[in-house]
Formats: structure tokens, sequence, C-alpha cells
């Protein structure tokens, strides 16, 4: 897991975002020793640990020695572990624990528990699970040392881990593929305040102990910012799909009316939708090509992801939505040629909530990137009633981490390649504002219809003209084309929306753009 810009941004603000807790401080919620963590034995004890710590005043974290939060990127990952080290190695257990080591981006230390039985026992930290490079820790730095979070391993494959929780409130997992890609937070928070986001951070973590026959982990954690506190409890099922069961409560110290729940984020360079200029060997370059939202009235939404010239957030407004992702559905090698980082392969992440979330709204939030290390992409639930400090909010959802999901739900024909480019004909002139849309279906019932089907696209837009609207069945595959163009106008934001109908009955999800002046 390599340190990207993000990581270097969340370095940054953690200071003044997120808290960790030494060996030896006092907590902040009671003035109780640090021992009250040893006393946690399940999910109502960290819950009422946060509920506690959000009615007192935040504190500051303390960092790493300086000559361990100066690291490099170099530095950081020349300080190495092995198998003998990880927590529960050697015997017959299903899953194994490794542990980062705090310091360059990381470097706040977080607290890690273990349970078992009815004990709880602390993971004090130890130099020994290390091989440190050129940097070793004196007596006196180990003290001011800790770990960064840790890393899952099953039995199928202790060579790779198949999640991890690192940085901040951020944790990602794999699916079959062993692949990492885009990843998740505990909770956003002010994500739409570009430049004054806040970054909550999970400052402690308690592990059940699995049994011989156990398929799944359970992770507690404790959530604490500037304007929050929250528990949480993760139980990771891996496998070709890896799901995670989340159950939280988050008990804000302020007013949080920028809460975004259950985010996803991701990264969009360029790809087939971007018609600017590029230097890059690889037609496309991106962790995650749409949004996908099935709305509580059970209509399904796509939304390609871009690259825009600058920040920009979209809404859906919805009541209890059934379900919200960022997808990679373009899985072809050649789109990407890429054989290093292979995003053909980067999991999907769908998220499925448990119970009535009420109204709000899937908020989608993308910023300009100018190289693949920026995590340029977000896309969380903001509730319509914002959570406050008399009213915490509680909430549960599944995840779905894999290249198949979402899969299992049944749904219509799918949008599965968005093209844009100058409009009209060649050889007349033409306004390089206007653009030509090309949108490619295919699965559910347009599989059963021949060329002749009366296949019709309905667009709708809030500004500009839409002319020239067509849709045919391409020669192979099953894939049906929709061309249209878009007359701008003077319009500086036009947004589209595309499904397709055969007598009278719509046949595909609902296609969503919006086109941006700017983006030119």
């Amino acid at each position: 897991m390599a340190i990207t810009r993000r990581d270097a941004l969340l370095g940054a603000l953690f200071g003044v975002a997120a808290t960790a807790l030494p060996r030896g401080a006092v907590t902040a919620e009671t003035g109780s020793p640090a021992a009250a963590y040893a006393r946690v034995r399940g999910y109502a004890d960290v819950r009422a640990l946060a509920e506690g710590l959000a009615r007192s005043e935040f504190r500051s974290p303390p960092t790493v020695p300086e000559r361990f939060a100066g690291l490099d990127s170099k530095g950081y990952f020349a300080i190495q572990s092995d198998r003998s080290a990880r927590l529960w190695s050697g015997g017959d257990l299903p899953f194994e624990v490794g542990l980062f080591h705090a310091g360059g981006m990381f470097r706040y230390p977080v607290r890690i528990f273990e349970l078992a039985d009815d004990e709880t026992r602390a993971i004090g930290f130890d130099p020994g699970r290390f091989r440190y490079g050129e940097i070793h820790p004196t007596d006196d730095e180990e003290q001011a040392l800790g770990y960064a979070g840790f890393r899952l391993y099953d039995r199928l494959n202790w060579d790779r881990d198949v999640a991890s929780f690192l940085g901040a409130s951020y944790f990602r997992a794999v699916g079959g593929e062993l692949q990492y890609g885009l990843s998740s937070r505990g909770l956003a928070v002010d994500t739409t305040r570009f430049g004054s986001e806040e970054f909550p951070m999970f400052r402690a973590f308690w592990l059940r102990r699995p049994a011989a026959g156990d398929t799944a982990l359970t992770v507690l954690a404790l959530l604490d910012s500037a304007s929050t506190a929250g528990a949480y409890r993760f139980v990771i099922r891996p496998g070709r799909t890896t799901t995670i069961d989340v159950e939280a409560a988050v008990f804000p110290r302020t007013r949080l009316d920028g809460a975004g729940i259950a985010p996803v984020t991701s990264m969009y360079l360029h790809g087939e939708n971007d018609y600017r200029a590029r230097d890059d060997y690889r037609p496309e370059v991106h962790d995650s090509d749409g949004l996908c939202m099935l709305t509580g009235a059970g209509e399904w939404l796509w939304r390609p992801l871009r690259n825009p010239a600058g920040g920009r957030v979209n809404s859906f407004t919805d009541e209890n939505p059934r379900g919200f992702g960022l997808l990679q559905r373009d899985r072809d090698f050649d789109h990407y040629q890429d054989d290093r980082a292979f995003y053909d392969r980067r999991p999907n992440l769908w998220i499925e909530p448990r119970g009535e979330w009420g109204k709000g709204r899937v908020e989608l939030v993308e910023l300009p990137a100018r190289d693949e290390t920026s995590d340029n992409v977000v896309a969380y639930w903001r509730p319509e009633r914002p959570p406050q400090p008399d009213r915490p909010l509680e909430f549960g959802y599944r995840m779905h981490w894999g290249t198949v999901v979402p899969a299992e739900l049944p749904g219509p024909a799918r949008a599965i390649a968005t093209r844009i480019g100058i409009a009209g004909s060649p050889g007349a002139e033409r306004n390089p504002r206007d653009r030509r849309f090309v949108v490619d279906f295919a699965g559910g019932d347009l599989m059963m219809l021949d060329a002749a089907a009366p296949v019709r696209p309905v667009v709708t837009t809030n500004g500009g003209k839409v002319g020239r609207a067509s849709a045919h069945r391409l020669a192979a595959g099953g894939v049906w084309r929709v061309e249209f163009d878009l007359q701008t106008g003077d319009a500086a934001a036009v947004d589209l929306r595309l499904f397709l109908e055969h007598r009278g009955g719509a046949l595909s999800e609902t296609w969503t753009y919006q086109w941006h002046a700017d983006d030119l």
C-alpha cells in the first residue's frame, strides 16, 4: 500500500482534525486512565466510550518522534515486518493480522487491543515486530512510537492481505482478484468545503480473536475528531466478493451539516469520456468509472465519472435508498494497457443500507487531478436531518467489494461506455462548444431484441438543445448505441438524462451527466 498525495494531505490535516491516545495518557471523556480502553468487551462498550468522548473537549493528538514523523516514502517502507510478527501467526486460526508502523504520513499512533473470551489485551508497541532500515528507534523514542493501523490476511493466501485500516478513518478491501483500488472511510465531514474538509480518525481498534472455524473477523473502532466521536463495528468476510457489515453510532460535538455516511473514495484521471488532450500511452486511467445508485423507488441511475476542470458536486435526492457505489464496469485490459497497476482488476464497492435511512441525497464530489496518485472522487449519503449533539445518528450497512457486484441484484440494461466529442458532421462548420454524446448499453432485455426492434432513446435536459438522437444495435455483442448532439448555446452547465424505451416501457437504467463549459 503506497503513500499517495491523498495520504500527504491527510498527514497535514490530522493535527487539527483527529486525536490518538499515547501510552499512559488520560482519556478526554472522563479523566480516567487509558485502562478504560482495556475494559471494552463489545460494541456497547465502545459506543459508551464514544458518547462520553463527545461530551468532552477535543484534544489534538501527539505524534511520533520527529525522526519518524519526517520519514519520506522510501524511508517509511524500509520498515518491514514479516509473517512471524503478525498477530495469531503460526497457529491454526483462519486469520492473521499484520501491523503498520507509525511514521511518515501516518504519524499518529492508534491503540490496538485483542478481545478473547472475557479478556481484553492491549497490543503494546514492540519494535521487535519490525526490521528497520537506516533509522532505528532509541529507548526514549520507543515510548512515543506505536502502530498506525493493521492489515488482515486469511488462510486462503497468507502472502496477500485482504483488508487494511490505515490513515484517518480510511480502510479498504479486495475481492477474489486480490487487487486494491478504491477505499472507504468511517465518516466524511464537510467534503464539499473544498480545502476545509475534516478527517476524523480511528483512535483505537479492538480485534476479536477468531475461533478455528470462523469465516469472519469482527473489528471494533473508536472514532474521534474536532466535531464528532463515534463507535463502529466491522464484520469482515473475505471471499470472491468480500463483504463488510458495518454498524455505527455517531455522537456530534457540533451540528454536522456536512456529514457523509458510508463514504466511498476513488480516483479518475482520464477515460473514454475525456475529450481533452492528454499525454499518456494508456487510453484510460481510473479506479472507478461511474457512480451507480438504486433508489428507494427502484430506479437505477448511472453517472459516468470524470476529471473536471474545477471542483464539482452533484446530488441525487432520494428516500430510503436501496444501494449506491462507485464501480469499475470496464474490465477490458486493452482499454487500460497497464500491466503494473491493473486498473481492469480494480474492485467495485457497493453500499447496501440496512434499515431505513430516511430522506437525504447521495452526493458525488469530483475534484481536478493531475496524476493518478490523487483520490479525487468521493460519494456518500447525506441525511436530510443532520446529526447534532442532541440528536446522534445510528446506522448500518453492508459493503460488497469485488469485480462482480452488484451483479447479484436484478437490473435493466446498463450503460457500459460513454464517449464525447465535437458535434456536427465532418466537413461542415462546427461549434466547438457543441457536443456529440455516444452511450452504449448492454444487458437486461436488450439482449433479446433484434436490430429492427423499436428501441427509442429518451433524452431530457435542463438547458441547451438536443438533436439527432438515435439508437441502433451494433453488429456484435448485443450492444445498443445511442447517439445525440447537444447544442449548448451560452449555457455554463447542462444536466442530461437518458434511458432506452421499448413499446412504452423502460429498458435501461437512467444515464445522467453534467456538461460544463469550462471542462473544454
